[in-house]
């Protein structure tokens, strides 16, 4: 059985219908790509699923339990975390403090986050607001770990970093995926780092599902059709 199942997922702002038919399943241990270009609804899914938006229809599962109606902290609680775009720390909290918050019994916790990233041990008693954007995004996802989720989503993780740092990034979601067998939902623009984690991926155009299958079998012309400038 899936651990996530969404199907026809539509969603709207107000009079104005942003997803019209979005359908995807994701199993226990999967790395799944979310594509698309920019606009087509991939952030807007992730708000669905993570029950931050209500459903104009459709339907999310996750362990097998409907979550169509729940609120986002009962999503949380069951076992999504979300490292959401454009990172949202608590700024006025220290690194530790930030953790702490966040930290629900588990594998996770402080010297396991800072394992996988040991500027953070380093940085432990500095507020938020005063580290760089790659330790803040660091930061973002030790938090979601600290949750101790069974599906990580993560939303343009390494958007606007600088390449050292993107490489950081990648390397600590290569470990999550080797090592820790969590579930991974990713939404990002670079297809040559996708290739080597992502089992599966699923392409959005104008709010729908438009091509799924294993990213291994995403071709030069599906992705020039969908994904490309």
């Amino acid at each position: 059985m899936s651990l996530l199942e969404v199907e026809n997922l539509a969603v709207r702002y107000g009079a104005s219908q942003a997803l019209f038919d979005v359908s995807l399943t994701l199993g226990e241990g999967e790395v799944l790509a979310l594509l698309g270009r920019n606009g087509m609804g991939k952030t807007t899914t992730i708000k669905a699923i993570c029950r931050m938006l209500p459903l104009a229809g459709g339907s999310v599962r996750f362990a097998g339990q409907e979550m169509s109606r729940l609120p986002s902290h009962r999503a949380a609680r069951l076992g999504v975390g979300l490292v959401p775009e454009g990172r949202r720390c608590f700024p006025n909290l220290t690194v530790l403090e930030n953790l702490t918050a966040a930290a629900r019994p588990g594998h996770w916790d402080a010297a396991r986050v800072g394992a996988l990233f040991p500027r953070l041990t380093e940085r432990a008693d500095q507020m938020a607001a005063t580290l760089s954007g790659g330790e803040q995004q660091m930061l973002a996802i030790a938090r979601a770990l600290m949750t101790n989720p069974r599906l990580l989503i993560l939303d343009e993780a390494t958007e606007g970093l600088a390449p050292i740092v993107r490489q950081e990034i990648w390397a600590a979601i290569g470990t999550l995926k080797e090592q820790t067998g969590l579930s991974i939902l990713l939404v990002d623009k670079s297809l040559s780092e996708l290739k080597r984690l992502a089992d599966r991926a699923v392409i959005l155009q104008r709010g729908a599902s438009v091509w799924s299958g294993a990213f291994a079998a995403l071709d030069h012309t599906t992705s020039a059709r969908y994904i490309g400038v």
